[in-house]
């Protein structure tokens, strides 16, 4: 762990910096938390709600944290649940089948006015949408993140073999969605 994590740590759980330190914490990583979630739900306004949700879980659970990862490790984890959770609810409120969901999704991204992709990166952001949840995740964090496969396995729980398996399906998936567009 980082030693501005550490010493963010230490001020957070001492009551009398502590607002100070999650302010800190908050301008350190919102804006890549906000990045990773709004590859994941596509819609700014679905993005910031669940944004406020992560900081609400991460305010309540950090004198918790054991130290065990990178502090952004644990921040990315709970990001992906909250997006993974919320994704799943709004999926069942719409009434969309789970095989539908690119679909859904790639209806967000053309309406979403925050959206200022060019042709390409929105054909991009279609052929991703296309791919199952963990794929699409898994392909965004290696691809537009860069997180190592070591990192994303503590993130994701599960397997550094798994997830290169992941990524190079989704790389597959979206090669062949691109040449059929």
């Amino acid at each position: 762990m980082s030693e501005g994590d550490k010493e963010l740590l230490e001020q957070f759980r001492n009551p009398e910096t502590r607002n100070y330190a999650f302010n800190l914490l908050v301008r350190e990583y919102q804006k890549r938390l906000y990045w990773h979630i709004r590859k994941i739900l596509i819609d700014h306004d679905d993005t910031d709600d669940v944004l406020q949700n992560v900081f609400i879980k991460v305010w309540r659970n950090l004198e918790g944290f054991k130290e065990e990862s990178q502090l952004y490790t644990w921040l990315y984890r709970i990001a992906t649940n909250e997006s993974i959770t919320f994704l799943n609810q709004k999926k069942k409120r719409a009434g969309v089948p789970l095989d539908d969901v690119s679909a859904f999704l790639a209806n967000n991204l053309e309406s979403d006015a925050y959206f200022k992709g060019d042709e390409i990166q929105a054909l991009l952001q279609k052929a991703i949408l296309t791919l199952p949840d963990k794929q699409r995740i898994v392909f965004n964090m290696k691809y537009f993140d860069e997180i190592k496969y070591e990192e994303m396995s503590k993130i994701l729980d599960t397997s550094v073999g798994a997830l290169k398996a992941s990524y190079h399906h989704a790389v597959k998936k979206i090669e062949e969605y691109l040449a059929k567009h």
